[in-house]
């Protein structure tokens, strides 16, 4: 039998992508919508019934992406996960064919990222880290960015998923790991921003002014980005809002990721002799920052 490898230019490679969640179902979705044969994984079925109805195949487990893809995003959220998705005998690394590559989408530790690839390279298997920042908006717009650790050659074999996912151009941050560090290194700056944001306006209301002439200063003068305004937006919502039980555990599930990507960030500090005391204050402030209410974080 003959294997038909993502280095063949004359056929579109078929892609796979596993964990549609908050960011990943729109990056799959722009697969499907870019006419790629695309295998899609998660555990939760709502979203895989979501990317069928447009076109994707359902795969019952992430050995099945692997059986029918070539080049696999992975977006789930801890390393634990990616881990566990890849290993085993039901695992993406399992049924993909030698000269796939799989993408790591997810916020992990450089290790995870060569622990992957150590394992997948028995199979001829090659892995980018290709970190993602942006959020679920600019994945549905086509702006996300792409953080790439990994080699020239494997990063070409994957250049049509990218361009198929983003407008962005890719940054290309160096060998494989490298990928994992630079976006540990851009979310301790987006955490600390939304830590600046949020006790600007802390000032502002007790002061008496509206958060919205704050939020029109900062714009105009440069000083709020995008993404700080569009973190202060759930500010704006109604208390009983923000004290529903959905509400609740939707930021307490933005919290638990925010503090394991701020204690990788400290972890990777440690080991290099940095100090980050601002990063470390803000790990502990979390809890404040998305209004979820736990006494033991706040």
């Amino acid at each position: 039998m003959t294997v038909r490898l993502v280095t063949d230019p004359a056929v579109p490679p078929r892609v796979g992508f596993i964990g549609l969640g908050n960011q990943g179902k729109p990056i799959a979705a722009q697969l499907v919508a870019a006419d790629f044969e695309a295998w899609v994984y998660d555990l939760d079925p709502e979203p895989v019934a979501e990317l069928a109805a447009l076109g994707a195949h359902p795969a019952q487990t992430p050995r099945g992406v692997g059986e029918n893809a070539e080049l696999v995003g992975v977006c789930v959220p801890e390393d634990a996960h990616v881990l566990a998705v890849v290993s085993g005998a039901d695992g993406l690394i399992a049924g993909m064919r030698p000269g796939g590559v799989i993408l790591i989408h997810s916020t992990v530790l450089p290790e995870t990222a060569q622990a992957v690839s150590e394992a997948a390279s028995a199979k001829e298997i090659a892995v980018l880290d290709a970190c993602v920042t942006g959020g679920a908006a600019r994945a549905q717009n086509r702006q996300l960015t792409y953080l790439i650790g990994g080699d020239d050659a494997t990063v070409q074999r994957a250049m049509p998923y990218f361009e198929a996912t983003t407008d962005i151009p890719i940054i290309r941050a160096g060998p494989l790991g490298n990928g994992a560090k630079l976006k540990l290194c851009i979310n301790l700056i987006t955490y600390i921003q939304w830590a600046a944001a949020y006790e600007s306006m802390a000032l502002a209301r007790g002061i008496g002014l509206p958060q919205e002439v704050l939020e029109e200063a900062g714009l105009s003068n440069g000083q709020m980005t995008e993404m700080m305004l569009s973190f202060l937006m759930s500010h704006k919502l109604p208390e009983e809002t923000r004290q529903a039980e959905g509400f609740q555990a939707l930021m307490r599930g933005h919290m638990n990721i925010a503090e394991k990507d701020l204690a990788w960030a400290l972890e990777l500090a440690r080991k290099s002799g940095v100090s980050l005391p601002v990063g470390s204050l803000v790990s502990q402030s979390m809890a404040r920052l998305y209004g979820v209410e736990d006494e033991g974080r706040r």
